[in-house]
């Protein structure tokens, strides 16, 4: 497990494999692919297969003309060098720190973003003017990620990790200003500044704004087509304070339910005749 962090039961934060006891996260599996790349690119070349890899590359200008498979395999071009090395070697150590920390698909997630932002920029350039990429990106914007995520780690010369992040971006800045390569400019500082800002919402210094949606109409209720045969019937109101009715009462009632029905009755009437009830069954329940 990371030395940074305790050790997790999550499945995601966990190896996607083991290796004859050694651990094996995404991170590696990238590395692994692209160490491939970087070997069968190195055949290409050397017997006569450039042709080929051009298909491959990203070309603003192409892109534009309709053939989008080359923003995704670009980085598949790789010509064997120091630079490929060192870039390999910050993704296996990085890269492997930065997926403990979030987990295999919280990573993998940043990985694509910032292996797609390079070309999606340079495509955008490109209807001013043709652009040209290869060989994969985004090792660099990983340390930054781990930079974000353990500022006061040290690493060279025991140099904190934010201050290593720090010159080298400025380093990389110069470069890029002095060779006029505006592209690559803003290639860095949009790749680095992606990798970082996605560290800090992750850590939850910052939440992103969620859509509003329109409210949805109150649903208009459903027409009552019951038969009023079938109807429950309404709760009949109670009345208090009814004085208990006399033979007078009951008389009177009688009269009325035979002369127009009992639905005629008001709701004093009613209560009346339901108490004389009570009285009744109340009597024949003592006899």
């Amino acid at each position: 497990m990371s030395r940074f962090l305790p050790p997790t039961t999550d499945e995601d934060h966990q190896p996607v494999t083991w290796y004859r006891g050694h651990p094996v996260y995404a991170a590696h599996l990238i590395v692994a692919v692209l160490s491939v790349s970087m070997v069968v690119t190195t055949l290409m070349l050397a017997f006569g297969g450039r042709a080929w890899l051009a298909w491959l590359e990203f070309t603003s200008s192409e892109v534009l003309a309709g053939q989008l498979w080359r923003p995704f395999t670009y980085g598949l071009v790789n010509p064997p060098g120091l630079g490929f090395v060192i870039d390999m070697v910050m993704l296996v150590f990085f890269g492997r720190e930065v997926e403990k920390y979030l987990g295999r698909r919280a990573f993998l997630r940043l990985y694509v973003a910032l292996y797609l932002l390079t070309p999606v920029l340079l495509t955008i350039l490109g209807l001013f003017g043709p652009r040209f990429l290869s060989g994969q990106t985004g090792s660099f914007a990983i340390f930054i990620a781990f930079a974000a995520l353990y500022p006061n780690v040290p690493m060279f010369f025991n140099v904190l990790a934010k201050w290593v992040a720090g010159i080298l971006v400025a380093v990389y800045t110069l470069v890029a200003l002095s060779k006029h390569d505006w592209s690559g400019l803003l290639a860095l500082w949009a790749t680095t500044g992606f990798a970082f800002a996605y560290i800090r919402h992750a850590q939850g210094h910052f939440n992103l704004p969620a859509p509003r949606l329109p409210a949805r109409p109150a649903p208009r209720p459903a027409a009552n087509n019951t038969p009023a045969a079938v109807r429950p019937a309404a709760p009949r109101p109670t009345v208090r304070g009814v004085p208990p009715p006399g033979p007078a009462d009951i008389d009177a009632l009688l009269d009325k339910i035979s002369r127009d029905g009992i639905q005629s009755l008001t709701p004093a009437e009613r209560a009346k005749l339901d108490e004389a009830q009570a009285r009744l069954a109340k009597r024949g329940a003592r006899s």
